[in-house]
């Protein structure tokens, strides 16, 4: 697979050539900038003109030779700059239908989608289209990513579909290995080939991420997604009241959701919970002390979090319990107000990834409608001069970074099998340009997995900014100016001095070589260093 997927003609390119200099010899740029180019242009005779065409314009100019190569130009040429501002290239990807062991009043269940996803979502279209295909999703993704100007060399890999656990064990092998083959634009053998390849491909697997319950968690389910390559999972806790979880026939109480977050944990998995509000049988206030609980309990803690207001879609048990009167969603300035008061609790060391589901609104009968819920609260916030802390609401995104100005924040905290520490180093405004998570386990003795006896353990490296090519050298973005390095080198200091002789990374397949430039080496499931006296 090439960057130049859906080339266009030379004689294309050499027509466009008068517009593409005239952006490049601009003073001063912006979005609006490319727009009145490109309606000049319009406005001259020569018809309208995509921007993903204008991208590959200059691309093929540059292998003309008559452009030269600039990282601003094709900064200037990229559509939509938020989708890789995180340092990575999101590849979402749905496993085919399948029954889930879940019997929630909530989910909607259309056979022709895998539970709780409807054939309208966005991302549910794009796998249909492909027929749910592995290998095509992910292709089909990252040519979408490099035709409108995105590097997609750093690959955060998101295997949604229900409850990936519940799926044959044969059938999620073959689907994370088809997903490789399209990053290697090669057919692997086996999944360990694929795995081989991957470690140095153009499209690097940096972040593998499944979706499944907490009742599906035990040790050898932690042991066989290590072996898959997982180093990221999504479980759906949904509440932590045991009393809402048995109204809404979810299946599980929240003992399991702690045993699994638990073992995760241990395992050195990143661990993202899903949290719904104005569930059957909640309130405002009860949904309230419900969310204080994630943090206030050393069993929980997560890394990262997804808030789902439950939607009432037509068909569910919930829709028939909202037609008999004894259920109602909340209205629009309740859960507004709702979602603010959750934001002021999130601590420094988590990222809120979503505060909605993607759900086209004409499917929700009753309820908040609106799917721009976390820009309305954002805005709210500033409003009444409020400032949510968490991860995603301090990233540096796009903003260039001076490696010399930034300030190191170390944030420890207890669980109730670790102590953990957030490193971060962040600006002179407090964006984050980037973090470890580093796990000391209370128990060294006495691990999950054999492999880790003894391990303290870096459950995550992520540095923000745009996302580079690997090899390429920061122009001022904080990719590859070294902080990572520096953060590694923390860790491995502060496990140190904690009595620890190795130190453990659940590695991620693309980034193994990384790691070994920093003194780690592959054993079974885990990448290891010696830490020096």
């Amino acid at each position: 697979m090439s960057e130049r997927y859906g080339e266009i003609s030379d004689e294309l390119a050499l027509e466009l050539e008068p517009i593409l200099r005239r952006i490049a010899a601009m003073r001063q740029f912006d979005g609006k900038a490319l727009d009145r180019a490109i309606s000049d242009w319009a406005a001259a005779g020569h018809g309208h003109l995509r921007k993903s065409t204008l991208y590959q314009a200059y691309l093929r100019l540059v292998d003309m030779g008559r452009m030269e190569e600039s990282r601003e130009m094709r900064r200037r040429l990229q559509l939509k700059p938020i989708r890789t501002s995180s340092g990575v290239a999101p590849v979402t990807v749905l496993t085919k239908p399948f029954p889930c062991p879940g019997k929630c009043i909530f989910c909607p269940d259309d056979v022709r989608m895998p539970k709780s996803y409807l054939p309208d979502e966005p991302g549910a279209m794009r796998a249909a289209m492909n027929q749910f295909d592995p290998y095509r999703q992910t292709a089909s993704r990252i040519a979408a990513f490099e035709n409108i100007g995105h590097s997609a060399a750093k690959v955060e890999l998101l295997i949604l579909g229900g409850t990936w656990s519940a799926y044959p064990k044969d059938y999620q092998e073959w689907f994370v290995k088809r997903c490789l083959d399209a990053m290697n634009g090669i057919d692997a053998g086996s999944l360990e080939e694929a795995q081989r390849l991957n470690e140095t491909s153009a499209h690097r697997n940096v972040g593998l991420v499944v979706e499944t319950r907490p009742d599906w968690i035990d040790v050898d389910e932690v042991r066989r997604l290590r072996r898959l390559g997982v180093t990221k999972v999504q479980l759906g806790a949904q509440s932590l009241d045991d009393r809402i979880l048995e109204m809404n026939k979810r299946g599980h109480d929240v003992e399991a959701t702690r045993r699994a977050v638990r073992l995760l944990r241990l395992g050195g998995f990143k661990i993202v919970l899903h949290w719904m509000p104005n569930l059957y049988g909640a309130t405002p206030e009860s949904d309230y002390e419900d969310f204080k609980k994630l943090w206030s309990d050393p069993s929980l803690r997560p890394d990262e979090l997804k808030i789902y207001p439950t939607s009432l879609l037509s068909g569910t048990e919930l829709y028939r319990l909202w037609k008999e009167g004894r259920y109602e969603p909340y209205d629009d300035e309740v859960l507004l107000d709702l979602m603010i008061r959750l934001k002021l609790t999130i601590p420094r060391y988590c990222r809120l990834n979503r505060l909605m589901r993607d759900i086209p609104s004409p499917n929700i009968v009753a309820g908040y409608k609106h799917t721009n819920l976390r820009q309305i609260v954002q805005n709210e916030m500033r409003k009444r001069g409020l400032r949510c802390q968490c991860i995603r609401c301090r990233e540096v995104r796009g903003q260039p970074v001076d490696p010399a100005s930034l300030r190191l924040e170390i944030l420890p905290y207890e669980t109730d099998a670790t102590r953990e520490y957030f490193l971060s180093y962040v600006t002179p405004e407090d964006k984050i340009a980037g973090f470890l998570r580093l796990s000391l386990p209370n128990e060294p003795r006495s691990p999950i997995l054999e492999e880790l006896e003894g391990r303290a353990m870096i459950r995550e490296v992520h540095v923000y900014g745009p996302s580079l090519e690997i090899g390429k050298e920061s122009e001022g973005e904080a990719q590859h100016a070294g902080i990572g390095g520096r953060l590694i080198a923390l860790a491995k200091g502060i496990a140190r001095a904690h009595g620890f002789s190795w130190l453990a990374v659940i590695s991620a397949i693309g980034t193994r070589e990384y790691y070994r430039k920093h003194g780690f080496e592959l054993e079974e499931l885990y990448m290891h260093a010696k830490l020096s006296r």
